[in-house]
């Protein structure tokens, strides 16, 4: 067995702190783009009530479907549906907060649009998210 480099630790250290930041940045890009499916879900179905006048019927439906559609995604229930369509029209003419909503979780985005009702405490409790998440 060969010894082991002084310089290994530096090198593991250095290797290990790549690798976090390399998950880190692949959780960010699947953040957004499961936050950019639900803005895109939720115009979908705000779009097709205000149009067709779709109503609970559907979304039940469209809801079961996914489901089974998407056996192993989680995120289609009834509830979560109208949850995307009321992200959506919350933030869609909101120019500062609409980019911010992209950058936190959905956990985190359903309680701020859930719990605050006006744009100064959503930007307000968005910022800590981000700054602390």
């Amino acid at each position: 067995m060969q010894p082991t480099p002084a310089d290994y630790s530096t090198l593991l250290l250095a290797v290990k702190q790549r690798v976090r930041e390399a998950q880190y940045r692949a959780l960010q890009q699947v953040n957004q783009q499961q936050m950019q499916l639900y803005w895109d879900l939720g115009q979908l179905i705000a779009e097709r009530q205000q149009q067709h006048g779709w109503g609970k019927s559907v979304v039940e439906n469209l809801a079961r479907d996914l489901q089974t559609e998407f056996v192993s995604m989680s995120g289609f229930s009834v509830s979560n549906l109208w949850r995307m369509r009321t992200f959506f029209l919350e933030y869609q003419h909101d120019a500062i907060l609409a980019p911010l909503v992209r950058e936190i979780s959905w956990t985190h985005n359903v309680l701020i649009f859930e719990k605050c009702k006006t744009s100064a405490e959503r930007l307000y409790y968005l910022t800590l998210v981000k700054q602390y998440h």
